[in-house]
């Protein structure tokens, strides 16, 4: 169930909440964040919601995050700061159990929606293809959350930002 309301937009007890791209470490965001909306009303494709005690979160449920960078630029009291050579965040995708594929049953949805082509399908013999999800090109996007029919796409971020490979 707690998974369920983590692709819903509601985080699970004892899990932090998805914060907008950019955002600075939580403690700081926390401090920093002034609760005004702009982040929410930047943002192009609506993932950026307003979130427990009125701060932003990330709901993948309505979509995917284009890294327009939007919310940053809307970002006045500096809670959502980019630099140049980080990445917003590092994913971690799971496919939970409930995949229908994992069950025999034929769905590339994920994989198709996944215009990083981090999640691709092997052929087996005698079966279905199974989703394989290659970590290092996820990008966090979300992309793949909502399209999935049995909601098992997990996808969770440290959101510390890291040094990108060859920046």
């Amino acid at each position: 169930m707690a998974r369920r309301g983590f692709l819903r937009g509601r985080t699970p007890p004892g899990a932090s909440p998805l914060r907008p791209p950019w955002a600075v470490a939580e403690e700081d965001f926390l401090r920093q964040c002034t609760r005004c909306d702009a982040c929410v009303a930047a943002c192009p494709t609506q993932v950026v919601v307003r979130g427990g005690g009125g701060y932003p979160e990330i709901d993948f449920a309505r979509g995917e995050c284009s890294f327009c960078t939007r919310c940053v630029t809307a970002c006045a009291a500096r809670a959502l700061q980019r630099d140049d050579g980080r990445t917003p965040w590092t994913p971690t995708l799971t496919l939970g159990a409930s995949c229908i594929a994992q069950h025999g049953v034929e769905c590339r949805v994920c994989g198709e929606a996944c215009g990083a082509g981090a999640i691709r399908f092997r052929p087996r013999a005698g079966g279905v293809a199974l989703p394989e999800v290659e970590a290092a090109r996820c990008t966090g996007c979300g992309a793949c959350v909502a399209p999935c029919p049995v909601r098992a796409i997990s996808l969770q971020m440290n959101t510390m930002a890291v040094m990108e490979e060859g920046a």
